[in-house]
């Protein structure tokens, strides 16, 4: 038996629209729903498919779930960590992923996820702007972490899953000091519980700051593009990294919730044929899998044993025509491409199995969520008219406030919409369309990229004078960041120096923000106020 579902047994979409309506209780703990709500009735019931680095498949039973993070919540209560505090977690897949976030949510305190794409500067400015009181990781974070820690100011408590390190005690040895019981702490659904950080779009990084209700938010856009899970058979998995909003929201804590068993793989990068042999040995059924590694699965020798997906949602970026038909003729099946950001996601979705899928468009609103394209002024567009995507509050998906930036939360707004910063039009049957971007977004490889970090990180090179970066078309990612760059004088333009900017950006940023192109510039076009126009380095790109 699974987690009952959320959206009523029709399946017409006009229907399940219409009919549904939100049960939020008034008490709420995500922890507890995806952890203990199990753990009580069925302790040796299969939560998560660890894949370890030997090929050995690791068995983790929502029972071990809740034992182990009764022991990291009482070891964290004994450490002073208590309700509102940030606990920053820089992990790959892997159960202790699960673990950290059931313990923290149980203790009342804020899940702060980090990616471990990123580099230094990144770490330290979220561990900064955020005040984190403790940060648990593996040996590649902590060796991160040891040139920014001095910067953590509010940083008390480090532990390691790898093993007590310089300056880091072993995680493992906490835990089992521990005792096993813990009372979880009495949450609200709109009490705090998670805190995933933006890409940066209109500035630096901002922490869109979640309440525990969001997880509930969730479960009907899940259901939708996943052809109404739970189904008998079904098994989750994601390559993308349990630290975004994607692989946390759209996989991990859902399918822990559904009692649906999700598979972790660990992957330094995505590999297009180890996904598919991950996906044949470990007979996955459900995957979230963005756009760009579609493309790159559909340009990969599929494996000699077959793989039977049921569904497969798809976001983050375009996933576009050709893609879309692809996975119709190569996966016997139709990709389900959903929308959403980090501040409020999957409320756009696509479910061919009630005929809401047409190649290009992203589909309909969820059930539960209210989304328009609006103008300016904040009317509704007319059907295939262009204007800005918006979501209309209350919805329980939607963030509660930036973490520390009143303002920016309030100007995210236009009355009682949640403006996207994202173009598109809706059509005479409701389908929505994304066209493009009003501010200057990079998409690539599914990640959503804003220039500011990028070029904050680039003038830091010695050799860098001016820096701006922006997004260029590209096949396989939909963009690519490409940096556009005024030398200081002395320095001159070389591949050799184009090549160490990458490295230095690389190495401090993340894998996925550096510029993969470099291109050097005399004179940075810049309008009378000092602000660098983009648009036409776009053109030039």
């Amino acid at each position: 038996m699974y987690a009952a579902p959320v959206l009523p047994a029709a399946r017409d979409y006009g229907t399940l629209y219409r009919s549904f309506r939100w049960q939020i209780p008034a008490r709420y703990n995500i922890g507890v729903d995806v952890c203990d709500r199990w753990a009580e009735s069925d302790p040796a019931r299969t939560a998560i498919l660890n894949v370890r680095g030997d090929g050995k498949v690791e068995e983790v039973s929502y029972g071990a779930l809740r034992e182990a993070s009764n022991r990291l919540a009482n070891a964290l209560a004994a450490h002073g960590i208590q309700r509102g505090d940030r606990i920053a977690l820089l992990l790959p897949q892997g159960p202790a992923v699960a673990v950290c976030h059931i313990a923290i949510y149980k203790l009342g305190a804020i899940a702060l996820p980090l990616a471990m794409l990123f580099g230094t500067e990144a770490i330290s400015y979220r561990l900064q702007d955020s005040g984190a009181r403790a940060l648990i990781s593996n040996a590649q974070g902590l060796a991160k972490l040891a040139a920014v820690r001095d910067a953590a100011l509010a940083l008390e408590v480090v532990w390691s899953i790898d093993g007590a390190a310089d300056g880091a005690e072993d995680f493992n040895a906490v835990l089992a000091r521990a005792a096993s019981e813990f009372t979880p702490v009495a949450t609200t659904a709109d009490d705090a519980a998670l805190m995933v950080y933006t890409s940066g779009t209109t500035g630096p990084p901002k922490g869109a700051l979640h309440a525990h209700r969001v997880l509930l938010g969730h479960l009907p856009g899940i259901e939708i593009p996943h052809e109404f899970l739970p189904q008998p058979g079904d098994r989750f998995w994601t390559p993308a990294d349990w630290a975004w909003a994607g692989g946390l929201l759209n996989v991990l804590l859902p399918g822990l919730h559904y009692g649906v068993p999700v598979v972790a793989q660990k992957f330094d990068k995505f590999d297009p044929e180890q996904a598919y042999a991950l996906m044949a040995k470990m007979r996955v059924r459900n995957a979230f899998i963005p756009p760009t590694a579609l493309r790159m699965l559909r340009s990969a020798r599929p494996p000699k044993t077959p793989i039977a997906l049921r569904s497969v949602g798809s976001g983050g970026e375009a996933l576009g025509t050709e893609t879309y038909e692809w996975g119709k003729a190569t996966l016997g099946i139709a990709i389900n491409e959903f929308y959403g950001q980090t501040e409020c996601n999957l409320v756009l979705a696509s479910c061919a199995a009630i005929a809401v899928s047409r190649p290009g468009a992203i589909g309909k609103p969820v059930p539960g969520h209210s989304v328009a394209v609006l103008r300016a002024d904040g009317s509704q567009c007319a059907p295939s008219e262009l204007g800005e995507i918006a979501i209309k509050r209350p919805d329980p998906v939607m963030f509660l406030q930036y973490w520390g930036k009143p303002d920016a939360t309030r100007e995210k707004f236009i009355g009682e919409w949640m403006t996207t910063g994202d173009q598109g039009v809706v059509d005479a049957d409701g389908y929505f369309q994304f066209v493009g971007r009003d501010d200057d977004v990079i998409t690539s490889s599914g990640y959503r990229i804003g220039p500011t970090e990028i070029e904050d990180c680039l003038i830091r090179h010695p050799a860098v004078a001016l820096a701006a970066a922006v997004g260029k078309p590209d096949a396989l990612r939909t963009e690519i960041v490409k940096a556009f760059i005024v030398l200081k004088s002395g320095h001159t333009p070389s591949d050799a120096l184009a090549t160490d900017i990458q490295g230095f950006v690389k190495t401090r940023l993340s894998a996925h923000e550096y510029p993969r192109e470099v291109a050097f510039i005399d004179e940075m076009p810049m309008t009378t106020t000092g602000k660098v126009i983009r648009r036409l380095l776009r053109q030039r790109a």
